[in-house]
């Protein structure tokens, strides 16, 4: 419900249009002139004010409007005017009102006209609310969020940090799993000792052993000296093996016999070290799968998932959106030496609605181009890369009859396993239950979408 003050000098014309905007639950009030207009604007708070430019009295709409935007620029003002006055209601859009309509007006345009009004007003609170929460929210690391899903992690990450357990970090790419386990190190009474991380889908099977356990001078040709490896690295800190799912099974039998004796051989070599590090591991594949397809073995999974922590999608994660997309705004703006301060209401919407496959990493990347294409102080929906400006919602609802518009029978079924994907808050075992897949017929139908 918004509150609402329409600025008309015809009374039986302003009930009117009050009775209008009451039938959508808004509440009105009405004045004759601008005096009392900026009087009442100055005491009460308004979401949305109409005004009709014509007005008697001292003070016309004009002057109205801009005085209400020069004092109160978060509230949208809507001239309204006669066709023989659009000189005048172009001079109100030039001093800051939002937009204008012509009399005799046309109930169904105006009430859009004001319902997008008030929707860019609901954005623009929301992105300054966000600029202010970005200076509070930096409890765990860079991990940024107050959806409920977030918040139900980082309650986790709180409870689970200062343990030895092993954990067990899911989440799409993108969705920020290595800060995760940042986070988990950085709160734990660890904090003080090393951070080590390895991609294991970066190091070729054959040197991933060395990576891990270390290697004697001359165990294979490239070794000239010895090397501890990161397990003794890592000390009495934490390693965090990223990418878990792509390990080779040859490595998956040493890691899991590692982990079980706590201790580590190096390559070429004949004694045992014991190690303290507190093992962390992610993935972005179904572990489950991999176990049933006998890609991963069984025994590894139940040692690594003592502890299991899912990093929601960020299509799932709501007005987090927005969080981050001012965030990683500030922080490209801040390297590129450029005053770029916010994002604009259309452009918030857009990528409000857009699906992000990429996750966060998406987010970022898009957000650091838009900084470096804009030439305004605002993202625009101009500055947004093409596959955002032009996305359209996972709605699979047929809104036509037109032929030429018509989806075709693919790309229906596309929407619709991305729907309840979404639904199902990106968990994919859930979602191919509804959707009556199995879980390889849903990561092949969702790895074709990418492709596309």
């Amino acid at each position: 419900m918004s509150r609402i003050l329409i600025v008309e000098d015809e009374p039986d014309f302003a009930q009117m249009v009050a009775e209008w905007f009451a039938a959508d639950q808004h509440t009105t009030e009405t004045c004759v002139s601008g005096e009392e207009a900026l009087s009442m604007a100055t005491i009460e708070r308004y979401d949305l004010i109409l005004a009709d430019l014509n007005l008697g009295g001292q003070m016309d709409g004009l002057e109205l409007c801009q005085r209400i935007v020069a004092a109160s620029p978060d509230v949208p003002v809507i001239v309204m005017t006669a066709f023989g006055s659009l000189d005048a209601a172009i001079g109100a859009i030039r001093v800051g009102a939002y937009d204008f309509v012509t009399k005799p007006v046309d109930k169904q345009q105006l009430i859009i006209v004001a319902e997008r009004a008030l929707n860019h007003r609901r954005l623009k609170a929301e992105v300054k609310r966000l600029r202010e929460r970005i200076q509070v929210a930096q409890d765990f690391e860079e991990l940024l969020g107050e959806s409920p899903s977030m918040r139900r992690m980082f309650d986790l990450i709180d409870r689970v940090a200062d343990g030895d357990m092993t954990i067990l970090i899911r989440g799409e790419s993108g969705t920020g799993k290595e800060l995760v386990a940042r986070a988990l190190h950085s709160r734990s009474r660890r904090k003080d000792e090393p951070f080590v991380a390895i991609n294991c889908a970066a190091v070729p099977s054959t040197l991933l052993e060395a990576e891990l356990f270390g290697h004697e001078k001359g165990a294979f040709t490239s070794a000239t000296s010895a090397r501890p490896g990161l397990f003794a690295e890592a000390g009495a800190g934490t390693l965090f093996l990223d990418e878990l799912g792509e390990m080779p099974p040859e490595m998956q039998s040493k890691l899991l016999r590692a982990i079980q004796e706590k201790r580590a051989r190096r390559v070429g070599g004949t004694k045992e070290t014991a190690f303290e590090a507190r093992l962390l591991a992610a993935t972005n594949r179904d572990l489950e799968e991999e176990v049933e397809q006998g890609r991963f073995r069984e025994d590894l999974y139940y040692r690594i998932n003592v502890i299991q922590i899912d990093l929601p999608p960020l299509r799932s994660r709501g007005n987090d959106v927005l969080l981050l997309a001012q965030a990683f705004l500030e922080r490209s703006a801040q390297r590129a030496n450029k005053r770029v301060v916010g994002i604009s209401s259309d452009a918030a919407r857009r990528l409000l609605e857009y699906n992000w496959p990429g996750n966060v990493r998406e987010l970022e990347n898009c957000i650091e181009a838009a900084v470096a294409l804009t030439q305004y102080e605002q993202i625009t929906i101009d500055d947004l890369p093409e596959r955002i400006r032009r996305y359209r919602a996972e709605d699979f609802t047929v809104h036509t009859a037109n032929p030429a518009e018509l989806p075709s029978l693919k790309e229906m079924e596309q929407r619709y396993v991305l729907k309840v994907l979404h639904a199902m808050n990106g968990n994919k075992a859930a979602a191919a239950k509804i959707l009556g897949f199995d879980r390889r017929t849903l990561y092949r139908k969702l790895a074709s979408y990418r492709e596309e």
